[in-house]
């Protein structure tokens, strides 16, 4: 009998040494809103038993506002801000409490890292970052990330935790991104109508192309749904990260043989720390527009942006700040630093370097911090 064929990217999320595993808030909480312990401890048993073949593991968790509401007798998940932060600032400790207890029945220690947008788009953070999970790491703990949700504004909010599982993912070098949810794979509809397909392997984006993916949990719980997961795994996956897609009950299965659930190949290759924290991790300040010339020298010939490419301007930018780069039909093609304040511009673009004044003859984006965007 033939033994099935196991596609590149399974093989690469089973022999992984290094780990982000994503767990969503229904997956790890009770319709009322309190902790599951049995659904908590399922899921550490399977992260434990991979750390136990020799896999560092990462565990980005939500579930700490969800938490919250049952010791503060908060009937359903709040919707303003400074109400979701009290919940997070009671829930953040029974989950950390909760998971120090669970790692703890297998001798291992958990660090909790609680991150802002703040700690990925500004590159002291960052670095600050990297150093305390490789740390962590190298002395045998398991870090438990969250969002801050205590002290996070709108302003600085990663908005769903896959997004911060990906770019934790990229930030510790990890060799594969898990993310559980109370779904067993991507489906090209919802899974709970007639028609939906299961989609097994994505070896390009063209796979997706179509797949309708809802933007909110059925528990109402949650903040993320499958189509922040999907965004999640593309930037992962493009990124050059390999990703599985499953539910968390499926959690053993996919931390062993990864036989479950939804592959996701890597797309592209790994970008250093600087280029992906460029092209995914930081704010856009601004947009230039550029002609087809432009987008066809940056994106296709990796070349600067020069004014003559331009074709229009927006936004209130300064000169360092991270921009993207729009084609004539509307779509980001990449990002970059701009080497001009939004004030000087106007008068600059859709001009030949020659043209200009002395003091202008220079890149609007220098190819050294341009990102072009794979779609």
């Amino acid at each position: 009998m033939t033994a099935p064929v196991v596609s590149q990217a399974r093989q690469a999320v089973a022999s992984a040494h290094r780990i982000v595993v994503k767990v969503g808030s229904s997956s790890l909480t009770t319709a009322e809103g309190g902790l599951d312990p049995a659904r908590l401890d399922a899921l550490v048993d399977a992260l434990a038993a991979r750390a136990a073949a020799g896999s560092q593991v990462v565990l980005v968790s939500s579930g700490a506002i969800a938490a919250g509401l049952a010791p503060l007798k908060i009937s359903r998940r709040p919707r303003d801000l400074a109400t979701q932060q009290a919940a997070a600032s009671v829930g953040q400790l029974t989950l950390a409490h909760a998971y120090a207890n669970s790692f703890g029945r297998y001798s291992l220690t958990v660090g909790q890292v609680l991150l802002t947008a703040d700690d990925v788009v500004r590159r002291a953070h960052y670095r600050n970052a990297q150093r305390t999970f490789d740390r962590l790491l190298a002395l045998g703990a398991v870090p438990v990330v969250n969002e801050n949700d205590t002290v996070a504004t709108e302003e600085i909010r990663f908005g769903d935790n896959d997004r911060l599982a990906a770019l934790v993912a990229h930030l510790i070098g990890a060799d594969a991104l898990f993310l559980l949810s109370d779904v067993d794979a991507l489906y090209s509809g919802d899974p709970r109508k007639p028609g939906a397909v299961r989609i097994s392997e994505v070896a390009s984006a063209s796979d997706v192309d179509g797949v309708q993916a809802g933007t909110a949990g059925a528990s109402g719980l949650g903040t993320g749904g499958m189509a922040s997961k999907l965004a999640a795994a593309r930037l992962a996956s493009s990124a050059g990260i390999p990703v599985l897609l499953t539910s968390a009950t499926e959690a053993g299965r996919a931390l062993s043989t990864a036989d479950v659930g939804t592959a996701f190949a890597a797309t592209g290759s790994r970008l250093t720390a600087r280029r992906f924290w460029l092209g995914y991790a930081t704010d856009a300040n601004g947009r230039l527009h550029l002609d087809d010339g432009a987008v066809a020298a940056v994106v296709g010939r990796r070349r600067s942006l020069l004014a003559a490419g331009i074709t229009g301007v927006d936004g209130d930018f300064e000169a360092g700040d991270v921009v993207e780069l729009v084609s004539l039909a509307g779509e980001v093609v990449a990002r970059g630093v701009v080497g001009y304040d939004a004030a000087e511009l106007p008068s600059l673009i859709g001009r030949k370097t020659h043209d200009l004044a002395l003091e202008h003859r220079r890149e609007v984006v220098h190819a050294d911090d341009l990102v072009p965007l794979h779609r």
